[in-house]
């Protein structure tokens, strides 16, 4: 029809959380519970995808899973390895999902360029605070901060996180799967320590370490910490 204007459709790609729920289901609710009890409100207003590779659940058993996460605040927007059978309208689609870095995408662009496209550099500088509220997430490399991180903040690396102030908010290292990766920072205050997804909250962290130049990294699953001084 003339005068029609066209509909224009983007593709964008998020980074969200992925839970993946183990059997018993209860007892797992109850090891999720444990940890939320160290960090209310973490994944409040957080997208969430459920991998239910590790368990055979039926739709009812689906949405009531959904139904008990999302009275802890946690909103699910997509499953992976469900059985497409057991979804429904009333549950999340089913999503398809793999971590792909910048230099992945440049690579599969590569036959439509006749030059290939610049490397992408291994770390990210900041050269600011990072102020509460701020999320700063670079997957490619590691990232360093030339000041604090404010409670309430959060930077995220695909590689090691290097913070020359004090640590105040959520660091998490490793984050495209990097069980070597590791968190270095002048004065650590944390909230929240993660490496390649092995979690240590405020709680968890020795008091002794308090206000003293830090570093984090993984012995197996274990997270170690220790003064670097």
């Amino acid at each position: 029809m003339r005068g029609q204007r066209a509909m224009r459709f983007l593709g964008r790609s998020y980074m969200a959380f992925v839970f993946t729920p183990e059997a018993p289901v209860a007892g797992w609710i109850a090891r999720l519970d444990e940890w939320l009890s160290r960090s209310p409100g973490f994944f409040a207003g957080r997208p969430i995808v459920l991998d239910l590779a590790n368990v055979q659940l039926a739709r009812s058993e689906i949405l009531n899973l959904i139904i008990e996460l999302l009275a802890r605040n946690i909103r699910v927007i997509g499953l992976e390895n469900a059985n497409e059978a057991e979804l429904g309208p009333e549950l999340p689609p089913l999503l398809s999902g793999r971590p792909t870095s910048v230099q992945e995408i440049a690579a599969e662009s590569k036959k439509e360029q006749q030059q290939p496209p610049p490397k992408q550099p291994a770390s990210l500088l900041i050269e600011h605070p990072v102020r509460s509220g701020q999320s700063i997430v670079f997957l490619e490399g590691d990232l360093s901060v030339l000041g604090s991180v404010a409670s309430g903040a959060e930077v995220a690396a695909g590689g090691s996180i290097h913070v020359y102030g004090t640590l105040r908010g959520r660091a998490m290292a490793g984050h495209m799967g990097n069980p070597r990766a590791r968190i270095f920072c002048q004065r650590i205050e944390a909230e929240l320590l993660a490496i390649d997804g092995r979690y240590r909250t405020a709680d968890e962290i020795d008091p002794a370490l308090r206000g003293k130049p830090t570093q984090a990294w993984l012995d197996g699953d274990k997270m170690m910490l220790t003064a670097l001084n």
